[in-house]
């Protein structure tokens, strides 16, 4: 019996690494840390995840107790030891501030209280969809990177907020796939495209609305740098399963927009030569 050899493989080429404000961040899935069931489920799920950048809101753990009045003897200060134990960069977001002022506030809050300059930023414009008010946060995005914070900004995939930002001194730029925790995936697919395009060199992640590692894979095949997302493995019957299955996911669609993603065609084109294909004149036959 003849076996055939295997050709040799060559060693797989390493990703470029994921850099924000010059850090290299290990992993391109970002995780938030709100709605799971208990802190356990919480740690089991941030461990699966292998995230290398966890999201926490500055509000819900002040309204938990003031961590520095009162260390060790609240829930806060709680879980921010679990946070901190799980060996992931703390990423503190302004979620539920709707004024810059209010944001503002809460970043520098955060800043005292995490000891850390990175911010994501959040000032929301609308109840119903949780949209981003674009001129508050340009404003507020001015006003922390002039104080010497790393802003991640929340915004839309609109192309004017996002050169303002640039501008107002952000170097990353988060755009929604979809409103916050509706599990719709990439909602306006040629506007992302172009977001992609027209800013080649910025750091993009792709924030809210993913529900399913396919859309998250997707988000990456497109070209994006990292995924941000919560709802979607906090919510699963098994989120540390659910946490597994987005990191491969990530993995795999960056992989494939490395590799060179086949062209879309119209048209059928027979993927074996046509010349040299025997013809039949079946009449003479």
């Amino acid at each position: 019996m003849n076996v055939i050899d295997p050709a040799p493989t060559a060693a797989p080429v390493a990703s470029k690494p994921l850099t924000l404000y010059g850090v290299e961040v290990g992993s391109r899935l970002l995780l938030g840390t709100a709605q799971y069931p208990s802190p356990q489920v919480l740690a089991n799920a941030v461990k699966a995840s292998r995230a290398g950048i966890v999201t926490v809101s500055v509000r819900r753990e002040a309204a938990r107790g003031e961590l520095r009045d009162n260390p060790g003897a609240n829930a806060g200060q709680r879980f921010f030891e679990l946070i901190k134990g799980l060996g992931a960069r703390v990423l503190p977001n302004t979620a539920g501030c709707r004024t810059p002022k209010e944001a503002i506030t809460t970043a520098q809050m955060a800043r005292e209280l995490f000891g850390t300059d990175w911010v994501k930023l959040e000032v929301i414009g609308n109840d119903d969809t949780l949209q981003p008010d674009l001129f508050g946060l340009v404003e507020a995005a001015a006003a922390l990177s002039k104080d010497g914070f790393k802003v991640l900004p929340y915004t839309t995939e609109d192309l004017v907020a996002a050169e303002r930002l640039l501008a107002a001194g952000c170097e990353v730029l988060m755009p929604w796939g979809a409103p916050i925790g509706t599990g719709r995936g990439l909602a306006n697919r040629p506007a992302l495209r172009s977001l992609r395009k027209y800013f080649a060199d910025v750091p993009l992640i792709i924030d809210a609305g993913i529900g399913a590692p396919s859309h998250a894979a997707e988000a990456m095949e497109m070209g994006f740098d990292a995924v941000l997302l919560n709802t979607a493995v906090a919510s699963a019957a098994d989120p540390a399963g659910m946490a597994r299955a987005f990191a491969a996911a990530i993995d795999a669609g960056r992989t494939a927009f490395e590799a060179g993603l086949m062209e879309v065609r119209d048209m059928a084109q027979p993927s074996t030569p046509i010349a040299g294909t025997p013809f039949f004149d079946l009449d003479k036959s």
